[in-house]
């Protein structure tokens, strides 16, 4: 019997957990510009699924595509690599 392929998952930070079962997280990536190869940044919103509530703000998550759960979700809350108050502090030291 042969394998399904594992779903690409993602890393983002919690930027509002206002909903009830849903946080919405922020995904960074880059591009580079067809004609001048310039990289810029790309941030891009989705709306996850969070059955038990795990995630807060502020917190890096990894999410995972899942059927359509409503009209804009589309991922599910796998697990939550880091929390807020240790994110921050951790990107504070790496900009000093």
């Amino acid at each position: 019997m042969e394998q399904k392929p594992q779903a690409k998952t993602m890393i983002g930070r919690v930027v509002s957990d206002k909903m009830m079962k849903t946080v919405i997280i922020e995904v960074e990536g880059s591009r580079q510009h067809p004609i001048y190869k310039k990289a810029y940044k790309v941030v891009k919103k989705y709306q996850v699924h969070d059955e038990a509530g795990a995630a807060h703000y502020g917190d890096i998550v990894e999410v995972a595509p899942s059927r359509p759960l409503s009209r804009t979700k589309h991922f599910r809350l796998l697990r939550v690599l880091t929390r807020g108050e240790v994110a921050e502090s951790a990107e504070l030291k790496e900009i000093t």
